[in-house]
């Protein structure tokens, strides 16, 4: 349990200590990177028919 506690804390003290605009880039890189909603919530389908209608 201690070991916990001692990760998070350190896991906090490092998010403070960076700058405001490092936190912001870091929060919009995250953004980037998600799946969009339609591969997210029906996995691979609505990829596959798209290129498949592309390719057409």
């Amino acid at each position: 349990m201690n070991d916990l506690i001692k990760y998070l804390t350190q896991q906090f003290v490092k998010y403070v200590d960076q700058p405001k605009e490092d936190r912001k880039k870091t929060k919009e890189g995250r953004k980037e990177e998600k799946a969009p909603l339609s591969v997210k919530w029906f996995g691979l389908v609505p990829m596959a028919i798209s290129m498949f209608i592309k390719k057409k």
